[in-house]
Parts: structure tokens; sequence; C-alpha cells
């Protein structure tokens, strides 16, 4: 049966090259000792890789992972256009106090992962502060494709298993695994069925196929919409959610806002739900004034 976290482990003939190597290294570096001293020996490369790293993914350089629009006064208003992960374009109109255009926005969406006796349900987001959240500046455990990898947990996760980052142009996208993890062939499903383009205005667009489903406007788990989203905001910033949900009548607060321990409040806008959190001015501003458009 597979490793549940699908972890490559090292030969015995990579250690006894390792070895080899770091004796004749040793030798060599008698006479710069004391130079030496305070470097640490690099580590052993993960054995048998199935393609080559990233490079972009294995550097301590991160771009943000966030889309600054550019707004268009409308009055005292602004207004940005958007384009949600499933495609949807949308007018944003908002009070120019909000922002929303240096916030920036990040695109947001579950999925469902077939086979098997049961479908499992995943979350793709946006890392705020880009690969280096999921790659410290390490190495991938394993290459699925030219654009996806997987990587170790991270520390002190609780429930969190093990990483798969994807990278779509500028964007990188990571699904957090469960501590059960999944199998090899369900990583590949993804890598090679879950697609991603970036529009000329710079928004991630995804589609899926095979057994991959991505969630649809409207759709939700446990009271939590996970259908297309975007997000703006985030770390210890004001935050809002756009949410695509035909027909919204009791809007339900996404768990990524309501576990931020601030004041937050919901509200339906014709077929989009709107969410903020932050302080209670942001909050209430952005409930009440926020106005979206379909295009």
């Amino acid at each position: 049966m597979a490793d549940q976290f699908d972890v490559i482990e090292a030969g015995e003939k990579g250690r006894r090259r390792w070895i080899g190597i770091v004796v004749l290294v040793a030798v060599l570096a008698v006479p710069v000792v004391g130079l030496l001293a305070s470097r640490s020996p690099e580590a052993e490369p993960p054995a048998r890789p199935t393609a080559n790293p990233i490079p972009t993914l294995t550097t301590l350089t991160s771009a943000p992972n966030v889309l600054h629009a550019k707004a268009h006064a409308k009055g005292a208003d602004e207004v940005i256009q958007v384009v949600f992960p499933h495609g949807l374009r949308a007018d944003v109109r908002y009070p120019a106090e909000l922002g929303l255009d240096d916030l920036g926005s990040r695109p947001f969406v579950g999925l469902w992962i077939a086979g098997g006796e049961f479908s499992q349900y995943r979350q793709l987001t946006a890392p705020y502060g880009g690969d280096i959240e999921v790659t410290r500046g390490e190495k991938p455990l394993r290459s699925f494709t030219g654009n996806v990898t997987l990587w170790p947990r991270p520390p002190g996760a609780g429930l969190v298993g093990q990483v798969m980052l994807f990278a779509f142009g500028p964007w990188r996208m990571a699904m957090y695994d469960r501590p059960t993890g999944m199998r090899f062939e369900q990583r590949m499903e993804l890598a090679t069925s879950l697609k991603g383009t970036v529009t000329k205005d710079g928004y991630l667009v995804l589609k899926s196929s095979g057994q991959i489903r991505l969630a649809a406007p409207g759709d939700g788990r446990r009271s939590d919409p996970v259908g297309p989203q975007l997000l703006f905001g985030g770390g210890s910033s004001d935050m809002l959610a756009l949410v695509p949900t035909p027909g919204c009548a009791l809007p339900e607060v996404p768990n990524a806002m309501g576990m931020r321990g601030r004041h937050t409040e919901s509200v339906c806008m014709g077929d989009f739900m709107v969410a903020a959190s932050g302080s209670r001015e942001f909050v209430r501003t952005a409930v009440s004034k926020i106005r979206i458009t379909p295009k």
C-alpha cells in the first residue's frame, strides 16, 4: 500500500555516494576550516526525482501573490473590472475609501477529486505571500509536471498534510492536503487535469477535466460557500470576499473570513454575496455600498 503522504525516501546507494562526497570535502577543507566552521553541510537532495523542480519554486525570492487591478474614478466612487476563477467578468463599484485596488485580489475555489468509494474535497487557495509560504526556499518532494510540485507538510500545521503547488503564469495556487493524504494516481490526475490561464488583465481562470470537478457558483460544503470567489486583502489588513451565488438569499460567511477573529458581516447583492471582516467602518461600508454588475 502506498505511503499515506506519498513521500519519496532516499535509498542506500545515494547515501553511500553522499558519505563519500562528505569525506572528500572534509579533506580538501582542512586548510580553511576556520573560515567554514560556521557553515552547515548541505542537505541530501531527494532521491529518484520524477522531473526537474521548477526553478522559481526553489528560491527565497517571492513576488506577492496578489493582483492590484487598476481602478477608474466614477464620482466619489471607484470601479474595477474583475474576473472570477470560473471566467465571469464584472464591474465592482465601491467608495474610494475602501481602497480595494490597494488591497489587491486573489482567487479561491473548492474542488472534488473522484476515485475510490468516495470523492475527496479540497480547496485551491492563493498563498498571500506567494510560493515562499509553501516552499520556504527548499526543494520539492516530487515534481508531477512542469508546473505542479509536492511539498512537505508545513511545520505546526495541525491537521494539514502535504501541499501541492500549482504554477499558472505568475500565480501560485496551493492545495493543502489532509493528514490521510492522497494516492499518487489522484495527485497525477490533479496535476494533469487542472488547467489555468491568465487573462490580459492578470486574473486567473481555472478549468478542470477528468475526475476533477471545480466547485460551481453557489456550491457549499457544510454551510461554507466554496464556489469560485475573489478575496481582497489578507494578513492583518481588512478583508473582503466577493462570491457569485445564484439566487443568494441567506449568505454564509466563508470560513476563511469567519476564522479571523474580527468583526464580520455578509449581505446578498443580487446573485452575489459580499462578506467583509476587519474594522467596523470598513465592514459597514463594504456591505452597504459595494455594487457588482456582471458583464
